[in-house]
């Protein structure tokens, strides 16, 4: 992503699993951790949505973490629709952030691995942060979030997602009356509206 990326090699329960990390200018904050879309249409970690959250933490003064879910890239194993991947994000979690400020950040399929790693370990280790964006409400049975975590969270949705229907992230929001920031015109990958979504997320963190 620039100068400043480095290349990690990591273990998760099914092998190595390959990362990026990018550093801000001065002493960071803490680590964000952030999960990409769904592997088996695509998703990596150089997803330019990805990439933007990536941005927008290392502007806020975060470190940003990206990593390849098990099968994808370099990173060892197989897709695990999900339960396996969550494993991979904590493993993630306790090498690149083992003490300190951690935040949580995921696009699609990668939202829906990181709501099930929040609820893993808000007891011992609440995140500073929370990013879940276009969330895969209407394939997975995506956790709630914990109540405690509202304030802390961040979730945007493109009006004219063709992946995730508007509808569905509204029914997964509804019953925990967590606000939901809707994006008037955008469809799922937030074609053109990326630093529009960057803004967002830094509001978010600032």
């Amino acid at each position: 992503m620039n100068r400043q990326t480095a290349r990690l090699q990591l273990a998760g329960a099914a092998g190595r699993v390959q990362a990026l990390r990018d550093e801000p200018s001065g002493p960071a904050l803490g680590v964000a951790v952030i999960a990409h879309p769904h592997p088996l249409f695509g998703g990596t970690m150089d997803n330019k949505v990805v990439q933007t959250l990536a941005r927008a933490f290392v502007q806020a003064g975060w470190s940003a973490v990206r990593f390849n879910f098990r099968g994808v890239g370099e990173s060892e194993g197989e897709h695990d629709e999900g339960r396996g991947e969550a494993e991979d994000l904590l493993a993630v979690i306790a090498q690149v952030a083992p003490q300190g400020p951690v935040a949580l950040a995921g696009f699609s399929f990668g939202a829906f691995v990181t709501a099930q790693a929040v609820n893993r370990i808000w007891a011992e280790r609440p995140p500073e942060r929370i990013v879940l964006v276009g969330t895969a409400a209407a394939r997975f049975e995506v956790p709630a979030l914990p109540a405690e975590s509202h304030e802390r969270s961040l979730v945007v949705h493109g009006e004219q997602d063709e992946t995730v229907p508007l509808a569905a992230a509204l029914d997964w929001a509804r019953p925990q009356s967590l606000p939901v920031t809707v994006v008037p015109g955008v469809e799922h990958f937030f074609h053109g509206k990326l630093p529009l979504l960057k803004s967002l997320v830094l509001r978010h963190l600032r």
